[in-house]
């Protein structure tokens, strides 16, 4: 028997777009449930069980922040912001409020459809957590271990360079807020000290990048965060 493919949340109050977009994923080959408002959506969220919630942030009734932020009180469900706004602050907002990723009206359909597949790809990959090895290029890391080489070499690191670097990995190939770094390797006291991330972002690259200047794994998403690429992304 053929296994039921991935079922897709969509909330999105524009009739065209939605319409549109649940058209689009269906051709691929989804199962879409698509909704307009926020209070339809959360319903659907704990009654159908789906897989990925690609939320519209203007919604009529509640405000998609919103939803992120009542969702991530009992869901770990992946979340991908699809919204018009483009601003620095709403985007961080929306990932530090629990999205796992953001992307901007308007986008290509390559584009959604290669960040679905990487967020229901890491979701598979680690059912039960983040894996023990990661590897991408001449980077491994082994986490139980608190080990990491480069074209076989072993790198040493400090003990917050590797909480740092250990919290990317757990997010590996999507973007990581300035906020949720500092609060998860420092604490909740050092979330405005950015400057943090910077000096010891630096000292990483220096030890990890064959040029720091131009990073090959630690990548700055400006204003944002930063990411650590995939394997296949190196």
């Amino acid at each position: 028997m053929k296994a039921l493919s991935p079922l897709l949340l969509l909330i999105e109050d524009d009739p065209q777009f939605r319409l549109l977009l649940a058209t689009t994923l269906e051709n691929q080959d989804y199962r879409v449930l698509a909704l307009e408002t926020g209070k339809e959506g959360l319903i659907a969220a704990r009654s159908q069980q789906p897989d990925l919630l690609l939320l519209d942030l203007g919604l009529p009734d509640i405000d998609g922040q919103e939803i992120i932020r009542r969702l991530r009180k009992w869901s770990e469900l992946p979340i991908i912001v699809v919204s018009a706004r483009n601003r620095e602050t709403d985007i961080t907002q929306a990932l530090d409020n629990g999205a796992d990723d953001y992307l901007t009206k308007p986008f290509s359909n390559a584009e959604l459809m290669s960040r679905i597949k990487a967020l229901l790809r890491r979701v598979v990959k680690h059912p039960g957590g983040v894996q023990e090895v990661f590897q991408a290029g001449e980077l491994k890391i082994e986490l139980t271990k608190r080990r990491v080489f480069v074209s076989d070499q072993e790198v040493h690191l400090t003990p917050i360079e590797f909480r740092l670097l250990s919290e990317l990995v757990r997010n590996a190939g999507f973007v990581v807020t300035h906020r949720q770094l500092l609060e998860k390797v420092w604490g909740a006291s050092y979330v405005e000290h950015s400057h943090y991330l910077r000096i010891y972002m630096g000292q990483l690259r220096h030890k990890i990048e064959s040029d720091p200047a131009r990073p090959r794994y630690l990548l700055t998403e400006a204003g944002i965060g930063y990411r650590l690429y995939e394997e296949e992304n190196v």
